[in-house]
């Protein structure tokens, strides 16, 4: 059997060549000193100018075979390509070693994130020693004291089973038109299946969701993964337009057509013909314009307004509103026949807060999109969030879902003075909660088996009283405190502390 040490190199291990007499050897040069290890296998996300003076280094130190492989991160922490990249090297190692690899894993070098996926490797697919090392205590086997294999196991599986899943279900590959819309959740992931499998087809699409919650964008991403992907994605937002004006933007109008029509105009389908019309809001369609729309789109031809001759029409209706439009038909308020014809597929976009997991890659992907845009501005920093900035974030209940969530790092990165967006930017950029709102008054009703954010509602029903109590007292915190039953000032101060709350 080969012994073979596989590790990741860290920066205590770079310091070490020139700095040894402060941090010692370092983890991997102590390991390789304390055992008998015949090969090295060294995963390196470091540049080669830094990493390949170590190796020298370790070599006239120690004679072990050493085994670079430089990979490339999207950071030191991204799970998904430590995972990929250390379950290559060690699949390479015992293929080449024909199977005849006694492995080790070394976790002290590299980030948590990266000592978190040696023990998933070895209680799962690679059998193998786990060590760590330290200049007090030297080398030692780490032990770990539960066996994770059960809890982990299942997520090896889990990709299979899906893929096994999508082509039962009959579902095209992965779509990289989807990619910009950024999930994690469930519940995003049952909308994106859906999305993906209804995109080929020139069926219409009602997408309803709260506003926010991003039904333009999984327009467009329906629109790119279709067949009508280089004709027109025309996008109108119904409540925008004055009602007296529907059927000439909708349709079109002749020259002379009424007051103020000094030329002949283009309307919406025209302009969609052969690809996409997306109506935003459209329970806002007056009730005359939707009789007019509905015949558009039964007989595939339009009338100019001013005209009587027809004109055919190829467009695809994906409609989206933040109502429900079958309480709008209920109410009389939409038309029941034109609700069928736009509902053939309908899906629904759940809000932000229903979308657990989604919040913090929404956050990282939209700070470096703003960052991004931002680069040509006179004297821009790059932005990051402190941890305390983030943690404000993480517990905040967006009621404007993504669009307030965008707004709101938007105004943290003008609000901040340096590189790092503070816990007070993040604040200033808070918009606060509307109070009694129908989610406040309803906090006991909630259906458990549809699962709730139980840290969220404490933490939203704790800012509420806290701020309600500095209120009513003037700021007193002693007066604050015996009306929240707290036992003193103090505690009442480190409430606010762990809530956000400003005296």
């Amino acid at each position: 059997m080969v012994k073979t040490l596989i590790s990741w190199l860290g920066r205590t291990d770079l310091n070490a060549r020139t700095q040894s007499e402060r941090v010692g050897l370092g983890p991997i040069a102590q390991a390789v000193g304390a055992r008998d290890f015949a090969r090295l296998e060294l995963l390196c996300d470091y540049p080669r100018e830094e990493a390949e003076p170590y190796m020298e280094w370790l070599k006239a130190q120690h004679p072990v075979e050493i085994a670079p492989h430089f990979v490339t991160l999207t950071s030191p922490v991204h799970f998904g390509d430590i995972y990929e990249s250390a379950t290559r090297v060690v699949s390479d190692a015992i293929k080449n070693n024909r199977g005849h690899a006694e492995l080790t894993f070394h976790l002290s070098p590299g980030t948590p994130a990266m000592a978190a996926v040696w023990i998933i490797l070895a209680k799962t697919r690679f059998p193998a020693e786990l060590i760590e090392s330290s200049r007090e205590h030297g080398v030692r086997t780490a032990s770990v004291p539960f066996d994770i294999s059960a809890d982990f196991i299942p997520d090896l599986l889990r990709k299979p089973d899906e893929e096994l899943e999508r082509l039962t279900a009959g579902l095209p590959p992965e779509a990289p038109e989807f990619s910009s819309i950024i999930h994690r959740s469930p519940g995003m992931k049952r909308v994106i299946a859906r999305a993906r499998r209804v995109a080929p087809r020139s069926i219409p699409v009602l997408i309803e969701g709260e506003s926010g919650t991003g039904k333009e964008l999984l327009a467009r991403a329906i629109h790119r993964a279709s067949p009508r992907r280089d004709k027109p994605f025309v996008a109108v937002n119904c409540g925008a337009i004055s009602p007296e004006l529907v059927e000439s933007e909708l349709f079109g109008h002749e020259k002379g057509a009424f007051t103020g029509a000094a030329a002949a105009r283009t309307g919406y389908f025209e302009a969609a013909h052969g690809g996409t019309l997306f109506l935003d809001e459209v329970g806002e369609l007056p009730a005359p314009s939707q009789v007019k729309f509905l015949r558009a789109i039964q007989e595939g031809e339009i009338v100019r307004v001013g005209s009587t001759t027809p004109t055919p029409v190829d467009v695809r209706i994906i409609a989206a509103t933040n109502r429900t439009l079958t309480e709008e038909v209920a109410q009389g308020r939409f038309r029941e026949d034109l609700f069928y014809r736009l509902a053939v597929i309908v899906l629904l976009l759940p809000p932000l807060r229903e979308r657990p997991g989604d919040l913090g890659p929404l956050v990282d992907h939209l700070l470096e999109q703003i960052n991004r845009e931002s680069e040509t501005e006179p004297g821009f920093e790059h932005k990051k969030l402190s941890v305390n900035a983030r943690n404000v974030l993480m517990k905040h209940d967006w009621p404007g879902n993504v669009r307030e969530l965008q707004n709101t790092l938007r105004r943290a990165v003008v609000w901040s003075t340096g590189s790092t967006i503070r816990l007070e930017d993040v604040r200033d950029s808070l918009f606060p909660a509307p109070k009694g709102s129908q989610r406040d008054e309803n906090i006991l009703a909630l259906d458990i088996l549809q699962g709730i954010d139980l840290p969220g509602i404490i933490d939203r029903i704790s800012r509420h009283y806290l701020e309600q109590a500095l209120e009513k007292t003037a700021g007193n915190k002693t007066r604050a405190a015996e009306l929240l039953g707290l036992a003193s000032y103090q505690t009442l101060t480190n409430w606010m502390k762990k809530y956000g709350v400003k005296a």
